[in-house]
């Protein structure tokens, strides 16, 4: 496949005004201080259906024949996609169907449906709908509306660099989440196209997931692999295989593919949260990750790329949680205590000494291991850091306590 010209992704971005909300960007300070160079953060997040997938859903739907359109389309993702596909049908008066895995966050899961589309629940991973969804098109010959690995996808995807480089002109280096490879690989031919127009260039850099790193092992192999995943919070881009498609154009054109881990991730929608005011999904804060990570070395003015907003309330709570916890802002300890009167006053004065805030306290004398003698004492408490968390311990153990850490 040929990589897509300047004036394809010109005439998508025409064909989606109106329709596609041109984002804005936000200048960080923080970042901008960390990295030594301006940085600006790309509010995907505050796109139509919340993240960047109604681009390459709208603009693949409207280039579909009337004849096509009358079969009606059917898709499967974990949720961004399914709701680009699903606003896109609508507008358009398409039929869809959509397969999700039974894990989808609720909210993912209602916008779907409420944008009009026959939802079905299958599977644990995106994987299995991804087959039941192949499976349906084959059946009833509706168009497969792939998430990645299509040229009009990965065109419509390829948009959002355009106004990347609208706004900020002397852009050289743009940080993007990465799973299928349909974003990147739109943003990296477009980029670099509307660069070299102008005689300048750009640096592209991808961030996967460390356990759902697909791009690094296909990269060295030239060609892409099957890889065995393993549980990240960044669901939105949990993919075992790189798509034939973006592959090639990634290879061609991208010049780093970096990875993190789900603490890393945790930290920056954490920081997201904090110094941004912005609410990002995990695999929207890929980006950032890198850059808090110190995996992203600075080159000139830089935008990272919030690639989607749609997270799960409940799941917030539990992420901001181990975000803080991973900062060194919060930690539980385990205590076990004699049973007698005044351990929990002393261990309350020791923390209030120590200058930690008790957020939740539980006193149990009932679990596995205990004496008869013997109480546990679980507390969460708020610390400032990672060498204020460790000298709340060693108040704690100088006084003659055993605290554990508990990581839930």
């Amino acid at each position: 496949m040929t990589t897509p010209t300047l004036a394809e992704f010109e005439d998508a971005a025409a064909s989606l005004a109106g329709v596609v909300s041109h984002t804005p960007l936000d200048a960080s300070l923080h970042l901008t201080e960390l990295m030594g160079v301006p940085v600006h953060l790309k509010l995907e997040n505050l796109q139509r259906t919340g993240s960047f997938k109604i681009r390459g859903a709208m603009y693949r739907l409207s280039r579909l024949t009337p004849e096509e359109r009358a079969r009606g389309v059917v898709a499967a993702s974990a949720g961004n996609h399914a709701q680009g596909v699903a606003f896109a049908a609508q507008s358009l008066g398409i039929p869809a169907t959509i397969f999700m895995p039974l894990g989808v966050p609720v909210p993912k899961l209602l916008a779907t449906r409420g944008y009009g589309a026959d939802v079905v629940l299958e599977g644990a991973t995106v994987e299995t709908p991804l087959r039941l969804a192949a499976e349906f098109a084959e059946r009833t010959g509706a168009v497969l509306i792939h998430p990645f690995d299509h040229r009009d996808i990965i065109v419509g995807q390829g948009t959002l660099a355009l106004e990347i480089m609208d706004d900020v002109p002397d852009i050289e280096t743009i940080v993007v989440s990465v799973g299928g490879g349909g974003l990147i690989a739109g943003v990296a031919a477009a980029a670099k196209a509307r660069a070299a127009a102008s005689g300048r260039s750009v640096r592209i850099i991808g961030v996967q997931a460390e356990n759902s790193a697909a791009y690094p092992p296909s990269l060295a192999a030239g060609g892409p692999i099957q890889i065995g995943t393993t549980p990240t919070i960044a669901d939105g881009i949990a993919v075992a295989r790189p798509g034939d498609i973006p592959f090639e154009i990634i290879r061609e054109l991208v010049d780093d593919i970096v990875t993190v881990s789900d603490d890393d991730i945790a930290r920056a929608i954490v920081s997201l949260l904090e110094r941004a005011k912005q609410v990002v999904e995990p695999a929207g804060a890929a980006g950032v990750a890198a850059i808090l990570s110190g995996k992203i070395q600075a080159s000139g003015p830089t935008v990272s790329v919030l690639s989607g907003g749609n997270i799960d309330p409940l799941l917030l709570q539990r992420v901001v949680a181990h975000g803080l916890a991973a900062s060194g802002r919060y930690m539980t300890l385990r205590i076990p205590l004699p049973d007698r009167p005044g351990q929990l006053a002393r261990v309350a004065e020791l923390l209030a000494l120590a200058g930690a805030n008790v957020i939740e306290v539980m006193h149990t004398r009932h679990g596995q291991g205990l004496q008869i003698s013997e109480v546990i004492l679980q507390l969460s408490v708020e610390t400032r850091g990672e060498e204020h968390r460790a000298h709340v311990i060693a108040v704690l153990e100088e006084a003659g306590f055993s605290p554990t850490v508990v990581f839930d």
